[in-house]
């Protein structure tokens, strides 16, 4: 199989030679092989698992996001992933983001706060004019 991960902005991964997939979705994981139909699948976070011939399991910790599976191609669209071989460093990396995204997340909700008031204040003082 071939498979791609695509994120909002880039390819983040194309592999070919894919002998196996699991993937996470609300109702639980399930295996992509060659021979599967084709099939659409809402993926939840987690981590997903490719395995190529005569190589090691590949994690990728993903976002929500979408498996389509057409022919022997398989794409997964999501907003964002890391992966690894070791899923202890993959645990870490992906806590170490999300704290980053957290704290982007905090100072982004900090502005919105400061840009409302100002804008508060300012329609105040045109309806005291």
């Amino acid at each position: 199989m071939n498979l791609k991960i695509l994120l909002p902005f880039q390819i983040f991964a194309e592999k070919t030679g894919v002998s196996r997939i699991v993937a996470e979705t609300r109702e639980g994981s399930f295996g992509v092989l060659p021979r599967r139909l084709d099939c659409v699948a809402a993926l939840v976070p987690g981590i997903l698992i490719y395995e190529r011939e005569a190589e090691d399991e590949v994690y990728v910790a993903v976002d929500e996001g979408v498996l389509v599976k057409a022919g022997s191609d398989v794409r997964v669209s999501v907003r964002n992933a890391f992966s690894g071989t070791d899923l202890g460093r993959l645990r870490e990396t992906v806590e170490r983001e999300f704290l980053h995204v957290d704290e982007r997340a905090q100072s982004v909700r900090t502005v919105l706060v400061k840009m409302e008031s100002d804008l508060i204040r300012r329609m105040a003082g045109l309806r005291d004019d």
